[in-house]
């Protein structure tokens, strides 16, 4: 029994980057399709595909995304901040800044996952969910 699914995933995506593989397969949920999407449309990732299976749960298939010249992981950091121990949250005007803009934050807010820029932007605050850099 898992008892931070998030961190589960995330640790995943790192090991999978570090490891070299192209495509890694991840239990599926809702808040794990969210994170995917967000780090989909910000270019972390080169593609995904959610999949079903005969225990109705889902699959999340990711597909990495390495530099053509170097073949170094686009990802250098994804980092948990939440936990289920220690939930940090941040009000609007008091969202970090990954690496002075080139990182994302990926904030849980009432409006659903969005990240750190599109929450600032709506003016809302929300729980830290992880960093990626």
């Amino acid at each position: 029994m898992l008892t931070d699914p998030i961190s589960d995933y995330l640790t995943r995506i790192r090991n999978a980057s570090m490891a070299g593989h192209l495509v890694l397969d991840i239990p599926s949920s809702k808040i794990k399709k969210g994170i995917t999407k967000i780090l989909f449309d910000q270019g972390f990732i080169l593609s995904y595909k959610f999949e079903n299976t005969a225990d109705n749960q889902g699959n999340i298939k990711i597909a990495l995304k390495y530099d053509k010249i170097t073949k170094e992981a686009v990802i250098k950091k994804i980092q948990r901040i939440s936990t289920p121990g220690l939930r940090k949250y941040a009000s609007a005007n008091k969202l970090p800044r990954i690496l002075n803009g080139l990182g994302i934050s990926i904030i849980s807010t009432s409006k659903g996952l969005m990240t750190g820029k599109q929450a600032v932007r709506e003016n809302i605050g929300g729980e830290l969910i992880c960093y990626v850099y």
